[in-house]
């Protein structure tokens, strides 16, 4: 089995196994959380897909199994399903037990305009590295949709953000070439800032914020159409 393979399924198990938990009930959330997930990770795939053909990044065969599809091994593109339903469950389950813990919405606002300005400022400085303009500007996108968003969803979501940085760092240090010989995702330095932590490019982090903010905008829109349908439940009050 691959390294790639390893990490994917150290990462689902826990929160695919938590899911049936009594209380948290996230298997319940499957109904718009499953297509949330799907639709978000169409459009990050198409855009690895091109620039993973465009040498902007690439994967090392030693890492991951002989499947390729459209130029991206299998694991990446389990990768888009697993990595935002680790995270999201993640998410669900600190505002769960700690649904107090938010940010209140003038700090929301102040903190979004605050990262946008600063983006368009980095973006504008590099605009020949293909990977900091394509995160970065995915990354302002997202937040101007957050500030207009009236379910307030990144107002948990920057607290949750910095839970889900845990399991994030360890993961991706090790793709990116942390504890072992090789990496197991490439990139060329050439389109990107040069900034590292561990050995994860920043704009990583943007990466991750943007899917699973995306994802968590799209549930909260999806979550009243699927609900519409549920059927209701008539109490027996005699």
């Amino acid at each position: 089995m691959s390294l790639y393979s390893i990490l994917l399924i150290c990462s689902i198990s826990v929160p695919l196994a938590l899911s049936f938990d009594k209380k948290l009930h996230f298997y319940k959330q499957w109904k718009f959380v499953l297509p949330s997930i799907s639709i978000i990770a169409f459009f990050y795939i198409l855009c690895d897909i091109y620039l993973t053909k465009t040498g902007v990044w690439g994967f090392n065969p030693r890492y991951h199994s002989s499947i390729i599809i459209a130029g991206l091994p299998i694991e990446e593109w389990l990768f888009f399903i697993i990595i935002p339903y680790a995270s999201i469950f993640l998410h669900e389950a600190f505002i769960l037990y700690f649904p107090q813990i938010k940010l209140n919405s003038n700090s929301n606002k102040t903190l979004s305009i605050l990262l946008i300005l600063i983006l368009l400022t980095v973006v504008a400085f590099n605009l020949d590295k293909t990977y900091t303009v394509y995160i970065f500007s995915l990354v302002i996108l997202v937040l101007l949709i957050s500030v207009f968003d009236k379910t307030q969803v990144i107002s948990k979501f920057y607290v949750t953000f910095l839970l889900i940085l845990i399991p994030f760092l360890i993961v991706n240090a090790i793709l990116t070439g942390s504890f072992i010989d090789q990496e197991v995702v490439w990139y060329n330095n050439a389109e990107n800032l040069g900034i590292r932590i561990f050995t994860i490019p920043i704009e990583d982090f943007g990466y991750g914020f943007s899917m699973i903010l995306f994802n968590l905008l799209l549930m909260a829109k999806l979550k009243p159409v699927f609900k519409k349908g549920e059927p209701k439940v008539i109490e027996n009050v005699g």
